[in-house]
């Protein structure tokens, strides 16, 4: 059994909610009845919607009466298309007023109209134009690269201020630190180095003498290895190579400790975290990258006599003895002075992103690619710099 709205009981079985729409005296009435329950209001929605984004244009007046007195039952579904309809003409400077509705359905409606005036839906995403997009992401870019500049100042003076254990405990270097890391970056890489630098020389010493055989000048591949080698090749390839081996693992170590929260427990207890994390491992790297790079070099000029003698007929005394004329020491030294800074700015910048690294696995990953990435990117661009230097000094 059913009961209306006049107390009386009726066997029919529930009306479906209906909307009616007409003009009258420069206002526009909206006539609602039925019952508007959650079993129901799904049948009007399209249309509360309709007269949502329509009703403006058709309207002589900017006013509109909703109608309840024939609503027959209403919840918060029903409540809420009412309520919905209302703030959609009020944000088109419609004014909108509600008659005859039943004074225990106004703490509903005024529940329900708060919720939908802070409900928003979400904007569509719009993509801009392609310059104001390429410019956003420069800006963003430049700001990034500002942060990263600040922070690895910040580790940079740390290192070199900080370097004791504890505050007010004068030096405190752990020797055993950077001597255990010493072996993980230095020793540990030997391996892939010289088999990395000697296929390189190999390569170089092969492509040089096919390229000068025209010409009746295959000797003149010593030259072009030794230079190439000692003063480029040699430094930036190990460089690159321990920025992938030793970076990647400098930041993952001291982003997993981020993660744990290890670095603030070392902060707790008075330890210095760059002194104790950061110290040890940029001090291996500006001792390893040298001798890594020295024993590349020999690496690649081995692999390259190799070559020259299997390839182009050069024996090894004729070789040595070419290589002693065409390399000056300064030649050597050029690729050598570049090694510390080198390690510097990988370390550097590897303990920037690990330090960086938040409480996820995904941003350990992000973090540890971006180190990688932009370490090597940093290196390329220091050994061009360092070109321009030499080149501008005559050295």
């Amino acid at each position: 059994m059913l009961t209306d709205k006049t107390g009386k009981t009726s066997s029919s079985p529930a009306s479906a909610p209906e909307i009616n729409v007409v003009a009258d005296d420069g206002a526009t009435i909206i006539s609602l009845s039925g019952r508007w329950t959650s079993l129901t209001v799904a049948r009007v929605d399209n249309q509360m919607r309709k007269l949502e984004s329509g009703l403006a244009d058709k309207m002589q007046a900017p006013v509109v009466k909703v109608d309840m007195g024939d609503i027959s039952g209403l919840d918060t579904a029903g409540a809420w298309l009412i309520e919905r309809l209302r703030v959609a003409l009020s944000k088109q400077q419609i004014s909108v007023h509600i008659d005859n509705i039943r004074p225990s359905w106004t703490p509903l409606l005024e529940e329900v109209g708060a919720a939908v005036e802070r409900y928003q839906l979400p904007e569509k995403h719009r993509r801009p134009f392609f310059a104001i997009a390429l410019l956003d992401k420069l800006g963003r870019f430049m700001y990034a690269a500002r942060d990263d500049f600040l922070m690895s100042m910040h580790i940079l003076g740390a290192t070199i201020r900080g370097s004791q254990m504890k505050s007010g405990r004068g030096n405190g270097i752990s020797y055993a630190a950077i001597v255990n890391q010493i072996d993980r970056m230095g020793v540990g890489a030997i391996p892939v180095v010289l088999l990395m630098s000697t296929i390189i020389g190999a390569i170089i010493a092969q492509q040089g003498a096919f390229q000068l055989r025209y010409f009746g000048a295959e000797i003149f591949v010593v030259d072009l290895v030794g230079i190439l080698v000692l003063r480029e090749i040699g430094v930036l390839l190990t460089a690159i190579m321990i920025a992938g081996r030793s970076g990647s693992a400098i930041t993952a170590e001291i982003g997993s400790m981020k993660m744990r929260e290890e670095t603030d427990a070392l902060t707790v207890i008075g330890l210095n975290p760059v002194g104790v994390l950061v110290f040890p491992r940029l001090v291996a790297l500006v001792i390893v990258l040298p001798m890594l790079t020295i024993i590349a070099d020999l690496a690649a000029l081995a692999g390259a006599g190799f070559v020259a003698w299997a390839y182009s007929g050069i024996p090894p005394e004729a070789f040595m003895s070419r290589l002693r004329d065409a390399i000056v020491t300064s030649t050597y030294l050029a690729g050598l002075i570049k090694a510390p800074f080198m390690a510097m700015i990988i370390g550097i910048m590897a303990s920037v992103e690990g330090m960086k690294v938040k409480g996820s696995a995904e941003s350990l990953g992000r973090r540890v690619t971006s180190s990688v990435v932009k370490s090597i990117f940093v290196v390329i661009v220091v050994d061009g710099l360092f070109a321009i230097f030499y080149a501008a000094i005559e050295f």
